[in-house]
């Protein structure tokens, strides 16, 4: 395998379902991408190429090799509506919607959160299209704050404070279970899954990695116990408050991923939201910007009724 191509290992858990509809459901890749890919001979089941229309067999082995985005590929400013929170000379603040990828990759060449931007910076800066000014990123169905760069000097700075561990992040997670009033501190060093590229795991020859979380609310589903976090990751690597928090036995509702097997809740992303921000512009200043709660997961929160415990901090996230 290419060294810059990531590498999906799965093991199939359902009889008679299409393999291209199978790992849509199952990865971040659009259907038509896998298509392409299973054509191409890079999709595989018990190490054999397959049609994209082959049906599975519970207990089979899938594995698909993704290229790294096309290298041909021009960037092109698109009209995608995205929400605008802040923006000044050197940066614009988003608040993302869930389902929008950031940058493009295998797949993924249009219809990208640098897409939505390339027009408006480059109208105001001139900005090479090439060199979108990405700073920190968010998966695709996470929603909330980001800031981006708009000229080179801009970008430095910001990338600095993240480096230096001084951006302010902190997000909202809906978690299976119930870690109680106290702050959990979770220390857990984190690596791509080599057998599985898309995953990311705690091993100790990973990157050190912090998440400090506590609870803010909590509920009871039936028999289940579901608890809403304020989540501050200290460091800021890929998937990190995702592996971290189903680490600490709390893994987030919603995620298809690394969350529990059985998931009944019936959202169809991941409650997870980058719900504030704090970040000193070059020259704004210390700044704070916060994205309220989507509706999709403010709704979900609703319908589970009152909470049985209430944080004050939980009035501000979601005002009665």
């Amino acid at each position: 395998m290419n060294p810059d191509e990531q590498r999906i290992a799965l093991h199939v858990d359902a009889s008679g379902e299409r393999v291209d509809k199978y790992l849509a459901s199952h990865s971040l890749l659009s259907r038509s991408a896998l298509q392409r890919l299973a054509r191409e001979g890079r999709v595989r089941v018990d190490g054999e190429p397959v049609e994209p229309s082959y049906k599975l067999r519970k207990g089979q082995e899938l594995t698909v090799e993704v290229p790294a985005a096309e290298p041909d590929a021009v960037l092109r400013a698109e009209d995608i509506p995205v929400e605008i929170l802040y923006e000044d000379e050197d940066a614009i603040v988003v608040n993302k919607p869930a389902g929008l990828v950031v940058h493009p990759a295998y797949g993924h060449n249009t219809g990208t959160l640098v897409n939505a931007m390339l027009a408006r910076i480059e109208s105001r800066t001139g900005r090479e299209s090439g060199r979108p000014g990405i700073v920190h990123r968010l998966d695709k169905d996470t929603s909330g704050v980001m800031v981006i760069a708009k000229t080179d000097v801009a970008q430095l700075a910001l990338s600095r404070q993240l480096q230096q561990q001084r951006f302010g992040k902190e997000y909202l997670a809906l978690v299976w279970g119930d870690p109680g009033p106290t702050e959990t501190v979770v220390e857990a060093p984190l690596v791509r899954d080599p057998d599985d590229r898309r995953r990311v795991v705690v091993r100790g020859s990973g990157r050190e990695a912090t998440t400090r979380f506590r609870r803010i609310a909590a509920w009871m589903s039936g028999k289940d116990k579901l608890a809403l976090l304020h989540v501050r990751p200290l460091t800021g690597r890929t998937h990190q408050i995702r592996v971290h928090l189903a680490y600490a036995h709390f893994p987030i509702v919603g995620d298809p991923v690394y969350g529990r097997r059985g998931d009944t809740s019936g959202l169809e992303r991941q409650f997870l939201h980058a719900w504030r921000l704090t970040v000193r512009l070059p020259h704004g200043g210390e700044r704070t910007f916060t994205a309220s709660l989507p509706a999709d997961l403010a709704s979900y929160l609703a319908k589970l009724g009152p909470p049985l415990v209430i944080d004050p901090l939980f009035t501000e996230v979601r005002p009665p």
